[in-house]
C-alpha cells in the first residue's frame, strides 16, 4: 500500500503525554479487517513505531459497538487456498507487529471483540474492556479453525477454556472474560475511557528504556525454560543501569520521600 493511502482506515494521533491512538475507520460499525483495513493498520503501526516521542499505544474501533468483530467473510467467501494464504498472512503480520512493537499496546474493548479481533487484541499487552464486552472465536462455525495468534488462547486462559472456545465458538460475556483472563480490566461502559486514558498516561511516565526490556522479556519468556528465564534476569538487571533509568526514577523516588517526613 501506498505509504500516503493509510489514512483512509487508520488514523493515528498522538498527545503531548506520549499516547499515540490508532483508530480504525471506515471499516464499518463493526470495524471488520478486510485486506485494505489490515494493510493501512500495518503501515500506521510502523509509523507509530517510527516516532520516538510515542510512549504507549491504543488501539481503537471507531465507535462503541465492537473493537473488532472479525476478519471479513464477505472477502474470504471466494478465496481458493492461494488467497486465503495471502489474507491469513497480512493479519498475521498485523498481529506480530503489535506483539514486537517496543512500547505498551493496549485494546480499548467497548463491544464485540471476534476471531480475528480477538486475534488482534490477543496480541495486545493490556485488553481492558467495558461491561458490555464480548468476546469469541466463532471461526469454526463459518468453516474455518481459529489459527496464528489464536495459539496464545492456551497459555492465557489455560488449555481446558481454550478447547471450549476454539471448538463450541461460544462468546463469553465480560465477567467471564475477566476471570479467564482474557480482559485484565473491566468498567461500566461510561468509564471504560477514563480508565483507558489513567493507564495509558501511567505507562507513558515510566522510562521508556525500561518499558521496551520488560515487554522483550515478557515475550521471551512465554517460550524459553524457567531456569533460563531466571539466570538472564541477572544480566538484564545490570543491564537497565545502563540506561540512565534506574539513577533518575529512584532518586526523584528518594526525594519525594524525604520530602513526606
Amino acid at each position: 500500500m501506498n505509504s500516503g493511502n493509510w489514512e483512509h482506515h487508520a488514523q493515528l494521533s498522538t498527545d503531548e503525554h506520549g499516547v499515540a491512538t490508532l483508530r480504525i475507520v471506515n471499516a464499518g460499525s463493526l470495524n471488520i479487517l478486510g485486506t485494505p483495513v489490515v494493510e493501512s493498520l500495518r503501515a500506521a503501526l510502523a509509523v507509530a513505531a517510527s516516532q520516538p516521542d510515542v510512549r504507549v499505544v491504543v488501539l481503537r474501533g471507531d465507535g462503541d459497538k465492537a473493537f473488532v468483530a472479525g476478519a471479513d467473510i464477505k472477502e474470504m467467501a471466494d478465496f481458493d487456498a492461494a488467497r486465503a494464504s495471502g489474507f491469513i498472512d497480512g493479519l498475521r503480520q498485523l498481529c506480530e507487529a503489535v506483539r514486537q512493537l517496543t512500547v505498551p499496546v493496549i485494546a480499548r474493548i467497548p463491544g464485540w471483540c471476534l476471531g480475528g479481533g480477538l486475534e488482534f487484541a490477543l496480541a495486545c499487552d493490556l485488553r481492558i474492556g467495558s461491561d458490555q464486552a464480548k468476546l469469541g472465536m466463532p471461526e469454526v462455525k463459518v468453516g474455518i479453525p481459529s489459527i496464528i495468534h489464536a495459539a496464545l488462547l492456551p497459555r492465557l486462559v489455560g488449555q481446558a477454556r481454550a478447547n471450549w472456545m476454539l471448538l463450541t465458538g461460544e462468546v463469553v460475556d465480560a465477567r467471564e472474560a475477566l476471570s479467564y483472563g482474557l480482559l485484565d480490566r473491566v468498567v461500566p461502559a461510561e468509564e471504560l475511557d477514563e480508565e483507558v486514558d489513567r493507564v495509558a498516561r501511567l505507562l507513558a511516565g515510566f522510562g521508556p528504556s525500561v518499558l521496551a526490556q520488560q515487554k522483550r522479556l515478557l515475550r521471551e519468556w512465554e517460550s524459553e525454560p524457567l531456569e533460563t528465564s531466571i539466570l538472564n534476569g541477572v544480566p538484564e538487571f545490570a543491564k537497565a543501569f545502563e540506561t540512565g533509568e534506574p539513577q533518575r526514577y529512584m532518586d526523584e523516588f528518594v526525594r519525594a520521600k524525604q520530602k513526606k517526613r
